[in-house]
């Protein structure tokens, strides 16, 4: 084999014979990925990676009631049957077809955890690949968390390294390579293995497209689910003896649908920030970009005291780039109206959340939300803008029929790492979501078995109990 430099992969057994060496970040990478046990894992990070596991099934589970996720289980479970579940259907799938299932799911509400950074949802997009990858493996709990968790931190990392072409979704791009990597790692791959399934995957992202989520065309929700059904595949083309480019990471998020990869900050204080501890939960069940407006309405709410919708006459709002594109008042479905500013904040005015029900088709028949919608005026403030990504302002204010004007700011998301929830809030949010699938007191169950899978050698439980 020859000489081996620290910190390289030999060409040999990344790419084949006669190939350059592999990048210096990349071998870095691949050997972190490889050598990290579970018990190097820092505990701030075995809680978090347990959080998201809890908050991804909560999502996942409601997200399989929507008819078009549910109507794809059946549809795939009587094709082609499997021993990987789709929880909360009672279904069991082949694992890619479970993998693709639970993606898509995961995003249908609106509800998936994300993270700021990488200006993307990186759990959604390895958890049930990883969940569908060690169902058949005896995998034990610390394992699946490691994988979570190193799967979580490649992806995030490509989205901080990189930026997407403004037209792309994040969704389906980035995830595929965590997906990938957690895939490898849980099949026991070494440093060359995991690099040649990740560069694989670096290939197979899809050509998404923002306008999905602005429409409300829901095919934006299977974009994660080809993440994690792309990783699994990833994998079993890197073990078939197909080769990754030398460097596609870096090609595809530098210059293909991406702009101005950065290699240094992959491997940023790589091993003691990791990116799965500095997250964002969701309670609001509508698009991020919405969050900081429903923030501050609920602020006014709590300083003025209740206030009767029919009384708004007009609600502004100021906010930063993104967030301003949503001014869509008539959404014609219901993802469309988790990306609608004015009815998302019509819909909590009148109904006091924006919750899950507030975008089911009986609550956008309403003509109070409707109408308060169009009174919703949404409009850039450059200094907001100028704030991202490490702030995501908005300024709501309401003109009363008595005539006052009431105001509220707020410069974070609640759920973010400047304003987290509490652990108690989303296990919260747990129990509200999964009860009505499961029944509370087996949703209590899942939450305990997840509580203390770091310490269970067999998933054969948890996977038994959200089957």
């Amino acid at each position: 084999m020859g000489i081996v430099t620290p910190g390289i992969i030999p060409a040999s057994e990344l790419l084949g014979p006669g190939a350059a060496p592999a990048p210096a970040w990349l071998a870095r990478w691949t050997g972190f990925a490889a050598d990290l046990t579970p018990a190097d894992l820092p505990a701030a990070v075995v809680e978090r990676t347990k959080l998201v596991l809890l908050d991804s099934l909560g999502v996942i589970a409601a997200g399989l009631q929507e008819p078009e996720c549910r109507a794809l289980a059946e549809r795939l479970a009587a094709r082609r049957p499997g021993p990987a579940p789709a929880p909360g259907s009672g279904l069991r799938l082949d694992p890619r077809d479970a993998a693709l299932v639970n993606g898509c799911a995961g995003t249908a509400l609106e509800l998936d955890e994300g993270n700021q950074y990488a200006r993307g949802h990186p759990a959604i997009h390895v958890v049930p690949a990883a969940l569908a990858a060690a169902q058949d493996r005896g995998t034990g709990g610390p394992a699946l968390l490691a994988a979570i968790a190193l799967g979580y931190e490649i992806g995030a990392r490509i989205g901080i390294a990189s930026r997407l072409a403004v037209a792309m979704h994040p969704h389906g791009t980035w995830g595929t390579v965590g997906a990938a990597l957690a895939v490898a790692r849980l099949n026991g791959a070494d440093a060359a293995g995991i690099g040649r399934a990740a560069g694989i995957a670096a290939t197979l992202g899809l050509a998404t497209s923002r306008r999905t989520m602005l429409e409300g065309a829901t095919i934006r929700n299977a974009y994660a689910g080809f993440s994690n059904q792309l990783g699994l595949t990833a994998w079993d083309l890197a073990e078939s003896g197909f080769l990754p480019e030398r460097d596609g990471i870096a090609t595809v998020y530098g210059s293909v649908i991406a702009e101005g990869f950065s290699a240094a900050a992959m491997i940023e204080d790589l091993g003691t920030r990791w990116e799965i501890a500095r997250n964002y939960f969701k309670r609001h069940a509508a698009c991020r970009y919405t969050h900081a407006a429903l923030d501050a309405l609920a602020r006014i709410r709590a300083e003025a005291g209740p206030i009767d919708p029919g009384t708004v006459r007009a609600v502004e709002v100021a906010t930063y780039v993104w967030a301003a594109q949503l001014d869509h008042p008539a959404p014609a479905t219901m993802l469309a109206a988790k990306f609608s500013l004015p009815y998302t904040l019509a819909a909590a005015l009148m109904r006091g959340e924006a919750d899950v029900a507030a975008f089911r088709p009986e609550a956008r028949a309403d003509p109070r939300i409707l109408a308060l919608a169009r009174r919703v005026s949404v409009r850039e403030d450059p200094a907001m803008t100028a704030r991202l990504p490490a702030f995501r302002p908005a300024r709501v204010t309401l003109s009363l029929a008595d005539g006052r004007r009431l105001s509220a700011e707020v410069e974070t998301n609640r759920g973010d790492t400047e304003d987290p929830y509490a652990p108690e809030e989303v296990r919260a949010k747990f129990r509200a979501l999964a009860g009505p699938v499961w029944g509370s007191a087996r949703a209590d169950r899942i939450a305990a078995a997840v509580a203390e899978i770091d310490r269970a050698a067999d998933l054969g439980p948890l996977l038994a109990l959200i089957a």
